[in-house]
């Protein structure tokens, strides 16, 4: 994302008609690895319609917020659920039964977009609030996801941090310390992915970096999973969703031997590998990757 204006801009282009409204949430989850979240698609929907009429009810301006927008924007990890979170200028106070309405003093047109039709924060704006109350795992969860799905940039993010950055504001120093890498599993774009790198962390094994490209097939680049820096190491974490079709397994021993041709050691775990932490996996890992160093990580508060 070249500019920042994007991030809000993003936002009104994901506002879709009724019939296609759950696509956007779903298709990350499934591009993850993960299944469908906990509500299935006719109770997402009665969902959307609830949140639109209690907005309505509250009357503009009135945006989704904290793990309401999470929900709309498709962060990993979060569904939509009552009671509704919203958020609305300082200079009101508006009261519903059964839902928070929060009230926010600075803001501008860059913190606000549209998602599924509904006002909501914008994803950069929507993570400066999560760091408010939510734990280091599942914040660093929600940028990951936001950044894989293109809804903003460790760079923009750390610009508007900075802008809205006053003296007791809470949550800041959490959400910096998770863009510096602080939670074991910052950088991961799925669920199998973020495990992965958990249990390196809890082996001593290095940190890999993630979603690297380093080769090149039928004239297409090939972006692996994870790659060692210092070694010729790649790990490729293999899950259920999308290697099991013939054409998939085709595509795999085609990537598998472009890696293994450009002097790489190539490595294949499966989501059963990493859920049961295999000893084969590993003694693998360990035969192949020296420890990783001593380092301090930040608490997962």
């Amino acid at each position: 994302m070249a500019n920042g204006r994007r991030d809000a801009v993003t936002q009104g282009q994901r506002s879709l008609t009724p019939s296609r409204a759950v696509e956007p949430a779903l298709r990350s989850r499934v591009n993850s690895g993960i299944r469908i979240g906990q509500h299935p698609p006719l109770k997402f929907l009665r969902l959307l319609d609830e949140l639109r009429e209690v907005i309505d009810s509250v009357g503009s301006p009135c945006w989704a917020y904290g793990t309401t927008a999470s929900a709309l924007l498709g962060f990993d990890g979060f569904h939509l659920a009552k009671p509704f979170h919203l958020v609305v200028p300082i200079n009101r106070a508006p009261h519903r039964v059964d839902h928070i309405v929060h009230r926010m003093r600075t803001y501008n047109q860059l913190d606000l977009g549209s998602v599924h039709g509904i006002p909501s924060l914008s994803a950069t704006r929507t993570l400066i609030e999560l760091a408010r109350t939510e734990a280091t795992k599942r914040l660093t969860t929600a940028l990951d996801s936001a950044v894989r799905d293109g809804l903003t940039t460790d760079d923009f993010l750390h610009r508007r941090m900075m802008e809205l950055r006053r003296r007791g504001r809470p949550g800041l120093d959490k959400l910096l310390a998770v863009m510096a890498g602080a939670e074991l599993s910052k950088g991961g774009h799925s669920w199998l992915e973020r495990s992965f790198l958990d249990l390196l962390g809890e082996l001593g094994l290095p940190r890999p970096i993630t979603q690297q490209v380093v080769a090149t097939r039928r004239q297409q680049l090939v972006r692996v999973d994870c790659r060692f820096p210092g070694t010729n190491v790649i790990v490729e974490l293999l899950g259920y969703a999308f290697h099991r079709t013939p054409m998939q397994m085709q595509n795999d021993a085609e990537r598998l031997n472009r890696l293994q041709l450009d002097g790489f050691t190539a490595m294949q775990f499966t989501y059963h590998d990493v859920v049961t932490t295999s000893p084969v996996m590993v003694a693998t890992l360990h035969e192949a990757l020296p420890p990783a160093p001593t380092r301090p990580f930040g608490p997962d508060s």
